[in-house]
């Protein structure tokens, strides 16, 4: 699209946190006018003063805009921001997009997807993966689930923000895929840890281990992003231990609801648990070293 087609699309977006907040930013530098929401204004005045529109709920972003992105924390919050009083579904026009980019339940995306048909519009689930790097990078992986006929509308607002995009299937397709990808995070984020708790006991220097370790069979993106943070104490959030607890206990629920035993996933939810329960919760997901060193008596300094 060109800059001319740009300004006749108004783009609408619920949810400026961590993620979002860069992700409408790309969308903006593309010359694109944005309307949003967020239940926190505060969170929004960059962009506001960059030029994006307030809207004062999801409501009004509907009716100013019939293409929606939304990607806010909980389920919950979907469900508010879907069908609340002040929801998008109670005024949305036929026709419309919602891409709903919340990593959030498999069967609310079908709930959503059903619900948009019913009222004429589509609907689409596409959580993201990459972090805060790669929200502001443009470089994020982007699951997508529901029908193919309104993706060549969105596609080129996901290239904006992502490069690995995917269609995997029906509604709820991207959510499932989603929860593959937070399960094997879970389990390599478990091994980073260790190997770092492992290397201070050992007195070896992390950061000349992480050298020698991140060239080889070791290699993978928390390694290579979210260790070197461990090693600089710095656990601001680039994803927060909250929400990934959020997305673990839907995996779990899925894998029960499959009749499927996830042993490694639910003992490094447990851990998870203990990170906040010392308070970390909102911290990034890498502040699981945290509660590692005091089940070992190592190091713990924040």
């Amino acid at each position: 699209m060109n800059s001319e087609e740009n300004k006749e699309i108004i783009v609408g977006w619920i949810g400026t946190g961590v993620m979002g907040a860069s992700m409408v930013n790309r969308i903006m530098n593309e010359g694109y006018t944005c309307i949003i929401h967020n239940r926190s204004p505060q969170k929004a005045q960059a962009l506001l003063d960059k030029g994006a529109i307030w809207a004062n709920s999801p409501k009004e972003v509907a009716e100013k805009s019939s293409l929606i992105f939304t990607i806010v924390g909980f389920p919950q919050d979907v469900k508010e921001v879907y069908f609340g009083n002040d929801g998008i579904l109670g005024v949305v026009k036929k026709g419309s997009i919602l891409i709903d980019m919340t990593t959030t339940e498999p069967s609310l995306a079908v709930e959503i997807a059903e619900a948009a048909k019913s009222k004429g519009a589509w609907s689409i689930d596409a959580p993201v993966s990459g972090g805060d790097v790669g929200a502001k990078s443009g470089k994020l992986s982007i699951m997508v689930g529901g029908a193919a006929n309104p993706l060549h509308e969105v596609m080129p607002f996901f290239e904006i923000m992502g490069e690995n995009i995917i269609h995997q299937g029906p509604p709820g397709s991207g959510q499932h895929t989603k929860m593959c990808n937070q399960i094997t995070i879970a389990g390599t984020m478990i091994g980073v840890c260790e190997a770092l708790v492992y290397c201070q006991k050992a007195g070896l220097d992390m950061s000349t281990m992480l050298q020698s370790i991140s060239g080889g069979a070791a290699q993978c993106w928390t390694l290579d992003n979210l260790a070197p943070r461990i090693v600089k104490r710095n656990f601001d959030p680039g994803f927060y231990v909250d929400h990934f607890l959020k997305d673990m206990a839907i995996a779990l629920q899925e894998a029960e609801r499959m009749q499927l035993a996830l042993p490694g996933l639910a003992l490094v939810k447990q851990i998870y648990l203990a990170v906040k329960a010392q308070g970390h919760g909102r911290k990034g997901t890498h502040a699981l070293m945290l509660a590692l060193e005091v089940i070992s008596s190592a190091k713990n300094e924040v």
